[in-house]
């Protein structure tokens, strides 16, 4: 430290001693011309005194400000105002009364200057890296009347820097990465450090980079700080990760200068140089023989000190298992070699089995281009088990004609102990499988013998299951199904599609095809069916119809002439024998029903009714009802007028008139006229009323003329409307 404080007092005397030898000559040169900061001063007219009363001499003075570019040096402190520099006119002579005025940034607070001898002082520490230079303004006034006695002047006070601000890391601490094993060299990363002071002036801001910590692993270099390998086989697996502290100086690295650190880590990423390694080199498992296919019979590990997919491996079985029993297949996240059963294991077969398991990394070993192996022995004993029976098929399937008999044989199915105690096996029938109890098993022996007769045609399958049980222990069962497939029989003749009725027109052609007929069987015989159609015996010469082979299992009823009438025949019956090809031959006798019907020109069916030919001169049956209505309407008339004819007729000689109801005053002689009443017969012997219109009163007695134009009235109106 104290040579530090030498070092800026040296500093500080070099420069006021410049201050001095630019300002001091100045101030004897007459007249002195200053220069300002872009502004070149000009000179002003002076008035001055001649040798005689009255006589003037004009003459021109040039006046100039006097001071360089001014200096002031940063961070200085002291008891008393530090001395920037000085301002000087040609003005200032033989005692005129002047004064300098300042103005600017920092005038009156960072800076003053003293009115009568231009000294301007710096009255505050100032900080360069806060501001690096001020811009004043110096003028010369009348000290009694501040009258500008010359025009301002701008001028530039600069602080000089001093080395006072350390290098300093903005972006730390570092975190860095390299592949481990790198070669010496191999860059690292690069760090950077800023320093404040001016980069221009001396050495303050010239860094210097050096390693504090970090030897001997990593390097620095000086001027550009990238880190480097120094070392050679940098094994991750043995350390992963340091810490590296650098450090920038100023001053480029000399005595004095200032100095800032950073730290860096630096880890080792891993890369695939280490090979998988089993824990052992011989496993030994005991497996039972009843473990199922898939499960679990053991688990080795192969170490690997990588991390990561470098660490990752693979097993397989490369020797000892040539029938392809086990598979090992690897864990994802335990990176374990399960063992697994890929066949089932027979401890009576064989007992030991001994395997060579492979582990390989997943990655290849960089230098060589091959994947890192390491191998093992695996031995495996099979542990005996109480197995239950093995059917010698897990599947039966056997065959049965449809009319066999009850308690025929079907079939045999058979299981054995696989132990080597070899135990009895018994037979049942899971009845869950056979609920309508058509089959049964001999317990001992495994027969499937019939216990319900069979008909294909209602179930074509039976599929039963059937177990097996140890005798010495019953809870060792085995399954096997049994498929019991029905066989055909010709058990069924075969019959008509569907129930025909066939039309024949009255005008049709001979040989026109009335219906074409085809028939079913419910057999289903392996050749396919075949049916063959003759007409019945009885039948053969008919005159009417004769068939047709279509050869397709059909065939094709002709009409043998064209006389066939309705209102000779209106239906015939044609019976036809369809038989079968089975064996033997099954055949049935089936009966087309043909209608004669009346056809359009074109052969379109449009009556078969026989009624039509009793209506020749074609009325509808609408009509028909309608005149037979009207005739027994006629009927009934004439049988009521003639019962009123052959009545005798009795005249009544006294009217008498009763009514319930109570008087009611005059309204009661206002009902009837009452000469009238005393003349009972009236008019013509009728009475007339007063509350019935005249014109109905007298209507003539219905005669034997009124009853012939009333029923010839009704009959024409039903007529008229059956007709509609």
């Amino acid at each position: 430290m104290p040579k530090r404080s030498e070092e800026m007092l040296v500093d500080l005397w070099m420069s006021l001693l410049l201050v001095w030898i630019t300002c001091v000559p100045c101030v004897s040169m007459t007249p002195i011309i200053g220069q300002s900061k872009g502004t070149q001063t000009g000179g002003s007219a002076a008035e001055a005194s001649g040798p005689g009363e009255g006589q003037r001499l004009l003459s021109r003075a040039k006046r100039g400000w006097v001071w360089n570019q001014m200096f002031v040096l940063e961070e200085f402190s002291g008891p008393d105002p530090i001395l920037v520099g000085r301002l000087h006119t040609d003005l200032d002579v033989g005692g005129k009364n002047i004064k300098y005025v300042l103005a600017g940034e920092g005038a009156g607070t960072i800076f003053a200057i003293n009115e009568l001898t231009g000294d301007i002082h710096a009255m505050k520490r100032l900080d360069r890296e806060e501001k690096a230079e001020y811009t004043l303004t110096a003028q010369v006034v009348n000290a009694d009347t501040d009258e500008p006695l010359e025009p301002p002047s701008e001028f530039i006070i600069k602080v000089q820097d001093i080395n006072d601000n350390p290098p300093q890391f903005n972006e730390g601490p570092y975190r860095a990465s390299v592949p481990e094993m790198s070669a010496v060299g191999t860059p690292v990363t690069r760090v950077t450090a800023t320093d404040a002071d001016d980069p221009v002036y001396g050495n303050s801001a010239r860094l210097v980079y050096s390693i504090l910590e970090g030897q001997p692993y990593f390097s620095v270099e000086p001027n550009s700080a990238t880190i480097k390998i120094a070392l050679h086989g940098m094994d991750r697996e043995m350390r992963e990760e340091y810490l590296v502290v650098i450090q920038a100086k100023d001053m480029g690295g000399h005595m004095g200068g200032l100095s800032g650190t950073t730290t860096v880590t630096v880890t080792l990423t891993d890369i695939n140089d280490n090979p998988p390694k089993f824990s052992k080199s011989l496993y030994e498992f005991v497996i039972p023989e009843d473990l199922p296919v898939g499960k679990m019979g053991g688990k080795v590990k192969a170490n690997d000190r990588d991390i990561g997919e470098n660490s990752k491996s693979t097993y397989s079985i490369i020797e000892g298992d040539d029938q392809g029993m086990f598979e090992i297949v690897t864990d994802s996240q335990t990176q374990e070699g399960i063992l697994r059963l890929k066949k089932p294991i027979d401890y009576e077969s064989k007992r030991a089995y001994t395997l060579k398991v492979e582990a390989t990394n997943v990655r290849s070993e960089p230098s060589s281009g091959a994947p890192f192996k390491d191998t093992a022995t695996v031995k495996i004993v099979v542990e005996d088990s109480d197995e239950p029976p093995i059917f010698f098929k897990p599947v039966y399937l056997l065959e049965v004609n449809e009319n066999a008999p009850v308690n025929t044989v079907i079939g045999t199915v058979t299981a054995r102990d696989p132990d080597s105690t070899g135990s009895l096996v018994r037979y049942f029938i899971d009845r869950h499988t056979d609920l309508e109890r058509q089959f049964n098993i001999n317990v001992d022996n495994g027969k499937i013998t019939l216990a319900k007769p069979l008909d294909r045609e209602t179930d074509t399958w039976h599929n039963i299951t059937v177990t097996a049980t140890e005798v010495r222990n019953h809870s060792q069962i085995s399954r096997a199904i049994v498929a019991i497939r029905v066989m055909d029989i010709n058990d069924n003749a075969p019959e008509f599609a569907t129930e025909y009725e066939a039309f024949l027109c009255e005008n049709g052609k001979p040989g026109q095809v009335i219906q074409t007929v085809s028939a079913v069987d419910k057999d289903d015989p392996i050749q396919g069916h075949y049916f063959d159609y003759r007409l019945v015996p009885e039948m053969l010469n008919n005159p009417n119809f004769t068939i047709k082979n279509n050869q397709d299992n059909s065939i094709s009823v002709l009409a043998k002439h064209d006389t066939f009438r309705r209102q000779k025949q209106e239906m015939y019956f044609l019976p036809i024998i369809v038989t079968d090809n089975g064996s033997p031959p099954m055949s049935s006798t089936n009966t087309l029903t043909i209608r004669v019907c009346g056809c359009s020109k074109d052969g379109i069916v449009q009556s078969c009714n026989v009624e039509a030919y009793v209506l020749p001169i074609g009325l509808s049956m609408g009509a028909l009802i309608a005149i037979l209505a009207c005739i027994i309407l006629l009927l009934g008339e004439v049988f009521l007028f003639c019962i009123a004819v052959l009545l005798p007729r009795h005249k009544n000689e006294e009217n008498i008139i009763r009514y319930d109801d109570e008087g009611g005053g005059e309204e009661d002689t206002e009902a009837f006229d009452i000469a009238t009443l005393q003349n009972p017969d009236g008019i013509n012997g009728y009475l007339p009323r007063k509350d019935i219109k005249p014109d109905l009163q007298f209507m003539p007695r219905a005669g034997p003329s009124f009853y012939r134009s009333n029923v010839k009235y009704n009959c024409n109106l039903l007529f008229g409307f059956f007709s509609t």
